[in-house]
């Protein structure tokens, strides 16, 4: 089951990158918040027909809804990653978005295990781990050079 995961996480890494290309194009063709709109509804119209099929119910989405707005914060993180991309896709390219988009997430998924954020569990970061997200930095930083 595992390999299912790894596998569908890279059928998601690949995903990200052509959003990035894609969400880029589309701002550029309609406007970024055009795009955010466009993207951010259609992808919860996809969700919900997703979800009836799945569960044929609304149970899971009214669950949702009665959770702490704190919860909730996910969608709007997500309309922060859309936006970012749709900008920045076609200004510094796919693969420096896609870079500087990672180490961010990196340095805050240590920070969120390290301190068991959000309600986390609490892991240890190695100072390998910080090696490896301060390399990333870098390499993050030398696709912005053009």
């Amino acid at each position: 089951m595992n390999v299912l995961v790894v596998l569908f996480a890279i059928v998601a890494g690949v995903a990200g990158s052509v959003q990035v290309a894609v969400m880029a194009k589309l701002g550029d063709r309609v406007g970024v918040f055009g795009a955010l709109a466009w993207a951010t509804s259609l992808a919860a119209l996809l969700a919900i027909a997703l979800m009836l099929a799945a569960r044929q119910g609304f149970g899971e989405f009214t669950a949702a809804a009665r959770e702490p707005l704190w919860l909730w914060s996910g969608a709007l993180m997500s309309i922060v990653i859309v936006l970012a991309i749709t900008v920045a896709g076609s200004r510094i390219g796919v693969i420096a978005t896609v870079s500087v988009l990672l180490a961010g997430q990196f340095a805050a998924g240590a920070a969120i295990d390290r301190w068991g954020l959000l309600g986390a569990e609490r892991l240890g970061v190695s100072w390998w781990r910080i090696l490896g997200i301060v390399l990333l930095g870098i390499g993050a930083g030398l696709t912005l050079k053009r």
